[in-house]
Parts: C-alpha cells; structure tokens; sequence
C-alpha cells in the first residue's frame, strides 16, 4: 500500500515549464498582439502602397474662407529642443489640400524633420503609432514622396486652391525677391527669408503672387504665420504639380524649402 500510494504521488506532481516551452509562449503571445496591432491600423488607416488610396478628396467649394493660420508647427530644423528652427504652416489649416515632402535634388539642400503624422507610412512604423501614440505629436497630417531625387524632405508642398494667402513661415528678414520662372516664362515670385533664430539658413517660398499694392521687398521684417506674402499661383495649365497626385485637385501649392545662407548679403 505504501509504495502504491508513492506511485500515485509522484505521478501527480507537475512539471515545471522548460525554458524553451516558456520562450515560446512569450513568443506566441507578442505575435498575437502584433497580428492584432497591424489589423487594427490596417483597418483604421488603409494601405499605403499608392498615393490614389491617400488622396485628400477635398474641393474649392467645401473650403473655409481665407484667412490667417493658427500657429501650428509645419517642419523643424537642427537638434530637437528650444533651439530648433520651426517652419509654422503658411496657410490657413482648412484651406490645405495636402502636404507634400519631396526631394529636389542634392545641390544645397538641407533636409527637413516633418511635424505631424505620415499619412502614408509603412505597416510598422503605423502599428508602433497605433500601439505607442506615436501619430499624437502635433502638426498636420502629410504625405512623403520618393519619385524625385536628393532627400524624400528637401523641400515640402503645401497644397491649396490658386489665390490662398500664404503667410511667413518663420521670424526673419527678407533678403531676397526674384521672379518664379518655368521654361523661361514668370509665374510668380520666389522670397526667401533669413530666420531671426537662424542666420546660417535661408527659407525659400517658392510659388507666390505677390500683390501688387505694397509687395514685401529686401530688408522688410516677417512674422510667422501673420505677415502675408502673397498668393497660391496657379500653375495647373503648365506644370505636372507633384501633389496632385494626393489631392482630388490640380495640386495648386507654395513650396518650402531650407537651405544655407549665402552670407549677410541681400543679393542672393
């Protein structure tokens, strides 16, 4: 009797789990969540294997009236912190069609760190967003395109309807006024301005139509997000514009770019 009941003892008593039994449960359980993670984003965000499944259906007629812009981060430059160069969104928010980083070659370029959240980022940079907040920081949503050369954020499109005020980007001077040309024809102008927190950069807009009663000139002061510039040009009928390809429109926008100061010259 003694040693059947050892028997029935020793064979009840339960094993611990092996290590490697353990690893693999861990395993299991951390690919469910991701399993999880990336339905979930694909559901709530699409796929972003194409521009057409991110386009911004917006028209003229559902856009607010033109005015000024809430201060809103756009792009930063240089070490994250107080010291960096902000660009601010140049255009009223509700008149945005797309945003649009592109690069445009290698020439003087000075990349930008977009602000904001990828519209059309790849499956795990959206599950660490949506498991991890990452899409929370502010500024607004926007599009990279990898077609053109140079850095995908040399330079950023800021899309809205031909006539949309853009205002200043950043505090500084203006230092220079130059006309836009395409093909050896004017469509606007370009300014570029010397931020006051970062005299070694210039910002360029590129795109504008000035207004004709007062136009900005060398050595005026800017404030950002509330000095005008001028005007959204409409280059519909002469140029393949990069952000129509986001937009459910011509893909009208001013473009901006950094890049390094020539000198303390105004004569770019």
């Amino acid at each position: 009797m003694i040693a059947t009941r050892q028997r029935r003892r020793r064979r009840t008593t339960r094993r611990r789990p092996e290590p490697r039994r353990l690893r693999r449960r861990a395993g299991l359980a951390i690919a469910a969540v991701l399993t999880v993670g990336l339905a979930f984003a694909t559901y709530h965000s699409g796929s972003s294997s194409g521009p057409a499944e991110g386009v911004a259906a917006v028209s003229s007629s559902t856009l607010a009236a033109d005015g000024r812009p809430k201060i809103e981060p756009l792009a930063t430059y240089g070490p994250s912190g107080p010291s960096a160069l902000q660009l601010n969104v140049p255009i009223r928010q509700q008149r945005i069609t797309a945003v649009v980083y592109h690069g445009i070659g290698t020439a003087g370029v000075v990349p930008l760190q977009p602000a904001g959240h990828q519209v059309n980022a790849g499956f795990l940079s959206r599950v660490s967003d949506r498991l991890f907040g990452g899409d929370s920081s502010p500024g607004p949503r926007y599009f990279i395109d990898d077609s053109s050369s140079g850095p995908d954020t040399g330079s950023v499109d800021v899309g809205a309807p031909a006539g949309t005020t853009v205002y200043a980007p950043v505090d500084g001077v203006i230092v220079s006024v130059r006309p836009f040309e395409l093909s050896g024809k004017q469509w606007g102008s370009t300014i570029q301005i010397r931020p006051d927190r970062a005299a070694a950069i210039t910002v360029t807009v590129r795109a504008l139509r000035l207004p004709k009663s007062s136009p900005l000139q060398v050595g005026d002061p800017v404030t950002a997000s509330r000095t005008p510039l001028g005007k959204v040009v409409d280059l519909s009928g002469v140029l393949e514009q990069t952000v129509a390809k986001y937009t459910a429109d011509a893909g009208n926008h001013v473009s901006l770019s950094l890049g390094p100061s020539p000198g303390a010259s105004p004569l770019l």
